[in-house]
């Protein structure tokens, strides 16, 4: 594939992603054997501003300690090469083992993501939602399709991930008390977790948020806040504890539908103010 011209309809990031593939191959050989670009540059949410870039790199067998301070070499070049990108970009390395295991047993991958230097994490059934992606949408940069390495996820596996990811921002939002740009990512993960619920499909956040603002339009000011925040990330935005209360209550809310949603197995409904 001639990356420069095909992996997306961003020069630039064509460019980017070519020359990564490059160092990639470099510096793991054979042992690579693809590499899938997934997220919003796949699904058409993508914000140059503030967008990440997504990437699985599927590895033969784990990443050892020679070949993960290569990586790490490689990665903090390439950051130096495109300024523009650096801290935006998420790469998980990932064994062929673990990808066809992940919902039985946790195994450590090597991942690179925006705010966190590259280390060594276990990842199991938790990350079911990426890979439900990938399979679904994912495109490869390298290597053979997706669903040919990846164990199968169905819809209904992938909707109950999303149920237990959104039951966990029950008090992971309390950390985003003085970040608004945690909130923004709390209603919008919870827009998409009502969409996936509701139409049984992965979304994109802009995507999910109109479809939210039609349905629930109590909240659509608050859904179009969050929008907005997204979008000034990098500005000091004021009183970051004043929208709190209200991020709060619409998290906590979503929650408390899809709980029922899922006791009911009422799954085509929306709920009503």
């Amino acid at each position: 594939m001639n990356l420069t011209t095909t992996a997306t309809s961003y020069h630039d990031i064509n460019s980017l992603l070519g020359e990564l593939l490059a160092r990639m191959q470099l510096a793991l050989g054979p042992r690579l054997v693809g590499l899938y670009l997934y997220g919003s540059l796949v699904w058409g949410d993508f914000d140059r501003g503030s967008s990440d870039i997504d990437l699985l790199a599927a590895t033969s067998s784990l990443i050892d300690e020679a070949e993960f301070a290569r990586l790490n070499l490689m990665q903090d070049e390439l950051s130096g090469q495109y300024k523009d990108w650096e801290g935006r970009i998420e790469i998980a390395y990932v064994s062929l083992n673990s990808l066809r295991n992940f919902k039985t047993q946790s195994s450590p991958l090597a991942i690179i993501s925006p705010g966190e230097p590259f280390h060594l994490k276990e990842a199991g059934r938790d990350w079911l939602i990426n890979w439900y992606a990938v399979q679904e949408k994912g495109v490869p940069l390298y290597g053979p399709p997706p669903e040919e390495i990846i164990e199968p996820v169905s819809k209904q596996e992938f909707i109950q991930a999303v149920h237990e990811q959104a039951l966990e921002w029950r008090k992971s939002i309390l950390k985003a008390r003085y970040w608004r740009p945690g909130q923004d990512y709390a209603i919008l993960t919870m827009c998409r977790a009502l969409f996936a619920h509701t139409k049984g499909e992965q979304a994109t956040k802009l995507q999910a948020a109109r479809w939210v603002q039609e349905q629930l339009p109590q909240w659509a000011e608050l859904v179009e806040n969050a929008l907005l925040w997204r979008e000034q990330y990098r500005k000091k935005l004021p009183d970051h504890a004043f929208t709190y209360p209200q991020t709060e209550e619409f998290v906590n809310f979503i929650i408390d539908y899809l709980d029922s949603r899922c006791k009911s197995a009422c799954w085509l409904t929306v709920p009503s103010a």
